[in-house]
């Protein structure tokens, strides 16, 4: 863990032994199956597992959320982990991550984490909170995302020291889209060296 135990559990709570296991599936199956780089094994839960998990105070009371992209669970079962209340859905279209996020979930057990082989603009389905992490830029993002978003819902798209820059890129797209708002928020500055840095979209 490269980061002091006292702010792992201040992120996770009771759920740090369930993101324990998941850091291990991480940094063994994870890296052998090519679905982690070999260099982010030693930041995996100061850049990954907190950077993901504090995207859950940004998350609804209650309801859908939705993780474009997945990949290796990233952030979608950390947040999962955090708020065991919500529905989560892990959308990926590649079936070797797809199967790698089946098989965690069901190691994990967790009942309320769905594992979609899919691509964003195939889905027809809607989510309260839509979340994309290192997917594609914003002004992509938007047109795949926002029909996911429901009516008084958010995307949250993961953007760090890029957020301002894509964001002035997309406004053209944005404005042409169902969003009605439209900004840069950070979280987790409490907890972590530097925080998450995100764009939210709010959607009428």
């Amino acid at each position: 863990m490269d980061v002091p135990r006292e702010t792992a559990t201040a992120v996770f709570g009771t759920a740090l032994p369930l993101a324990e296991r998941y850091a291990e599936l991480l940094a063994t199956d994870g890296l052998t199956r090519g679905l982690l780089g070999p260099r982010e094994a030693p930041r995996l839960w100061s850049r990954h597992l907190l950077g993901s998990a504090v995207l859950a105070r940004a998350c609804p009371a209650t309801g859908v959320v939705a993780d474009i992209g997945s990949g290796a669970g990233l952030p979608g079962i950390p947040v999962a982990l955090v708020r065991p209340d919500l529905t989560v859905r892990l959308v990926e279209p590649l079936l070797r991550r797809a199967t790698f996020l089946q098989e965690v979930v069901a190691t994990l057990e967790l009942p309320r984490v769905e594992v979609l082989r899919a691509r964003a603009e195939d889905c027809r389905w809607s989510a309260d909170l839509v979340l994309a992490r290192a997917v594609a830029p914003l002004a992509r993002l938007v047109p795949w995302c926002l029909p996911l978003v429901a009516p008084g819902g958010s995307l949250l798209a993961v953007k760090g020291d890029r957020a301002h820059d894509e964001l002035a890129s997309a406004e053209p797209v944005l404005r042409r889209s169902r969003a009605v708002s439209w900004e840069v928020e950070e979280l987790g500055a409490d907890v972590l060296d530097a925080p998450v840095r995100v764009v939210r979209v709010r959607v009428g």
